[in-house]
Formats: structure tokens, C-alpha cells, sequence
């Protein structure tokens, strides 16, 4: 490796500074001439002045090649290793790196600029993927432990029919949330790519809202739930159905989930100008002020004591189909009272600029 780098040297010095030495003793022994054409000397002068002419030429192309040579080592190469040096770290991994920019000529300037950016962009990605697979990790001990443990359980042959039944039951439920959680995984994954693209369509918004509550008629009057609507006739909307469902189902879920039996759900719809707003509010668990904050967040879950019900990601795959529609979400909540989630979208969707 270093032989070559060696050979390369040797190459470049003769193609480069050769070439930039000839160019300049062309250059100033062109100005002599011209120079001379203007001037009479004799022969004896001619003889006399050549040597010292040639000597002077000489020592200016020496000097400005060597010159050449240095500002090309100190303000290209210099650089250009150090940017080499970082780019191997960077792509060994350590997203660390941060270059100084001012200590760069303005030809690097930006090259070193966009790779500190670039390195930022890298390391928060980093950071996300990390608390990414240790959240699932930790969500997934849940429902595996519980699955490990019943079936450990049902093993027993001295097990009561009764007993197998729920112990299955248990197991069954784990396993679907454990199902619904790597399809979320999957959907959060798909629109942070973006490889879903949204399919738009024009249609009735209060008819999707009560298609979507009807889904779980058997849960509010399981819990003896009281649904209340009030939903604007003749609203249309612009936007992917597909894409819409999975945010009023999220949203309806948890209201139902965490409403305690007899409690009210309410849904509401309204046309405010050029955009629509809905509502979904429950008298439910409620949230701290803290914790509406980051609820949105991923596997991030306000009430740890409804675990159970949930893997925090339903909220999250809500907020990115919203800020993909190019819509707002919103939660006001209090504890002991109830939460309500008020969702805004433009009825048309706007021009590309």
C-alpha cells in the first residue's frame, strides 16, 4: 500500500509541478523576449546577459513551482486527508466526528459543513434505532413471558378444563398483541420511509367516522359504554380513507379501553372554513400534563397500570398519519376526568408549490 501511494507521488510530482514548471519558464522567457525586441544590445551584451537571463528564468519558475507545491500541500491535501479521515470513522461507525469549519479554506468550507451535518443527522438516527430496539425488546418480554409462563401452565395434566380454558385465553390475547405490535412496528416503519403513499380520495367523513365507531359496538356495550355523536352532515374530505381509519380506530380504541364501565365516549364532527375537525372525547383514566407531552411518543404509555391493554405505539402511528396528511393532533386531558383528541385537516389538500 505505501509503495503505491509512494509511485503515485512520483507520478503526480511530474505530471503536476513538471508541467506547472515548463508553463511558467514558458511564460517569463516569452516576457524576455518581447521585452528584448525592444531593446538594442550588442552581441558582447547578448552573450553577457543570456547566462544571467537564463538563471534568473530559472530561479523564478523554481520558485514560484515550489511556492505551488507547498499551497497545494497545505490548503489541498491537508484537508482533503482530514476529510478523508473523518469520512473512515464516520463509516466505521463513530458518528461523532464533528469537523472544524473555520479552520477550512473556503473550497472546503462546504464539504465540511454538510458532513458535520451530516454526522448530526447520523447520530440522532443512531440514538433512535438504539432506544428503538431496546423499547421493543423490553415491549416484547411482556406478552413472551406471559405466553412462556400459561404454557408452562397448561403442561399440568391435572389442570382443570376451566383453568386450561382461561390459561389459552391468556396466551391467545398475549399473542395478539404481540401481533398487533410488529404490525404497528411494520406501519411506522413503511411511513417513516415513506413507502406508503397516500392514495388520495373524496369522501364522506362523518360516514367513515361512524363505520369506524360501529367496529366496536360489542366493547361499549360490553362495559356498558355510553356512545354520543354529533357529527355534521355533508362533510367530504379529500385525503386517504385508508390512511384516515387507522387514526379514528387508534383514537376509539384507547377511548374505549381506558373508559371505565359507564362511562361516555363522545365523538364529534364539524366543518371550521377550508379545514374539518374532529373529536374524540372520553371520561376515562385521563393524562398528567407531563405525560401529554410525549404521548405521542413511541411505546411511550401514560398509565404503566394499563400496560397490559396496550405497546404505545397506536398514538405514534397517529401522529405521523396526521403530519403526513399535513393535519395537527392535539390532547387535553385531565386526570380522574377524562381526555379528549381533537384532530384538524384540510378538506382539500394543499397545491404543490
Amino acid at each position: 500500500m505505501k509503495r503505491k501511494k509512494f509511485w503515485y507521488a512520483i507520478r503526480r510530482f511530474l505530471f503536476v509541478y513538471c508541467s506547472f514548471f515548463i508553463l511558467c519558464g514558458f511564460v517569463v522567457t516569452v516576457s524576455f523576449f518581447l521585452f528584448f525586441q525592444f531593446v538594442e544590445l550588442t552581441e558582447e551584451q547578448v552573450r553577457t546577459a543570456a547566462p544571467l537571463t537564463f538563471y534568473n528564468i530559472l530561479f523564478i519558475t523554481a520558485t514560484l513551482t515550489i511556492g505551488e507545491a507547498v499551497r497545494h500541500r497545505i490548503a489541498v491535501e491537508r484537508p482533503a486527508r482530514e476529510i478523508l479521515a473523518a469520512l473512515h470513522k464516520i463509516t466505521a461507525g463513530d458518528f461523532t466526528v464533528r469537523m472544524p469549519e473555520h479552520a477550512m479554506q473556503a473550497e472546503f468550507a462546504e464539504i465540511v459543513k454538510g458532513i458535520n451535518t451530516m454526522t448530526e443527522e447520523l447520530s440522532g438516527v443512531e440514538t433512535l434505532r438504539t432506544d428503538f430496539i431496546a423499547d421493543v425488546s423490553h415491549e416484547m418480554k411482556t406478552p413472551l413471558a406471559v405466553i412462556g409462563n400459561y404454557g408452562t401452565l397448561l403442561q399440568d395434566p391435572n389442570l382443570s378444563p376451566e383453568k386450561r380454558m382461561e390459561y389459552a385465553k391468556t396466551i391467545t390475547v398475549s399473542a395478539q398483541s404481540l401481533a398487533e405490535m410488529m404490525t404497528n412496528i411494520l406501519r411506522l416503519n413503511r411511513l417513516d420511509n415513506q413507502q406508503i403513499y397516500p392514495d388520495m380520495q373524496t369522501f364522506d367523513l362523518a360516514e367513515q367516522l361512524c363505520e369506524c365507531l360501529l367496529q366496536f359496538e360489542s366493547r361499549w356495550e360490553e362495559k356498558e359504554i355510553n356512545v354520543q355523536t354529533d357529527l355534521a352532515e355533508d362533510v367530504t374530505i379529500t385525503a386517504d380513507g385508508e390512511l384516515l381509519a387507522l387514526v379514528w380506530n387508534n383514537l376509539l380504541s384507547n377511548a374505549f379501553k381506558f373508559t371505565p364501565r359507564g362511562g361516555t365516549v363522545s365523538v364529534s364532527l364539524k366543518a371550521d372554513g377550508e379545514d374539518v375537525v374532529v373529536a374524540v372525547n372520553d371520561t376515562g383514566y385521563g393524562i398528567s400534563k407531563e405525560s401529554g407531552d410525549r404521548i405521542f411518543e413511541k411505546f411511550y404509555q401514560a398509565d404503566r397500570s394499563h400496560a397490559s391493554q396496550g405497546n404505545g405505539l397506536g398514538l405514534a402511528l397517529v401522529k405521523r398519519v396526521i403530519d403526513i396528511t399535513g393535519g395537527s393532533i392535539t390532547v387535553d386531558s385531565k386526570l380522574g376526568v377524562g381526555s379528549t383528541f381533537t384532530v384538524r385537516l384540510r378538506r382539500e389538500p394543499h397545491d404543490a408549490d
